[in-house]
């Protein structure tokens, strides 16, 4: 497929912007996220449940789907080319999470203003049942990726 310049530049452009921050995201690396792909407002990302995830009731925190859920938002409003900072964000658990399964996060972009724009982030299972729902509203700055 040919695409046109602009959206190639766009393209290499968010790529660059969330491998960088990857590489100096050591929480994310902590949890064994991969970054299975990235566009400009937009990421999907993965982890697998470990046993040091689990809570009193020997399912995942929803801390853990929350932080799985808080960095494919990162990368995908940061992937824009402006430093995004989240303001909110809400999240809703659907099904409970065990060790051993692989969550992915597939983070969108459902409106944007000047400053500040809206992500959904939808949680699955590999066999893709939901497990977790979250929406954030974010803030851009002036301040452009280096």
């Amino acid at each position: 497929m040919n695409r046109p310049a602009g959206d190639l530049a766009a393209q290499q452009q968010a790529e660059r912007i969330v491998s960088q921050m990857m590489a100096h995201d050591a929480f994310s690396q902590w949890l064994g996220i991969e970054v299975v792909s990235v566009a400009p407002g937009r990421s999907v990302v993965r982890m697998t449940v470990r046993e040091e995830m689990l809570n009193g009731f020997s399912v995942a925190h929803g801390g853990i789907a929350y932080a799985l859920a808080d960095s494919a938002l990162a990368f995908a409003s940061n992937s824009c080319g402006l430093v995004t900072l989240t303001l909110e964000s809400t999240v809703f658990y659907a099904q409970a999470v065990h060790v051993g399964e692989v969550l992915t996060a597939v983070a969108e972009e459902v409106s944007s203003g000047h400053r500040m724009a809206l992500y959904d982030v939808v949680i699955t299972r590999a066999d893709g049942s939901r497990v977790a729902f979250v929406r954030g509203t974010v803030y851009r700055t002036k301040q452009p990726h280096q």
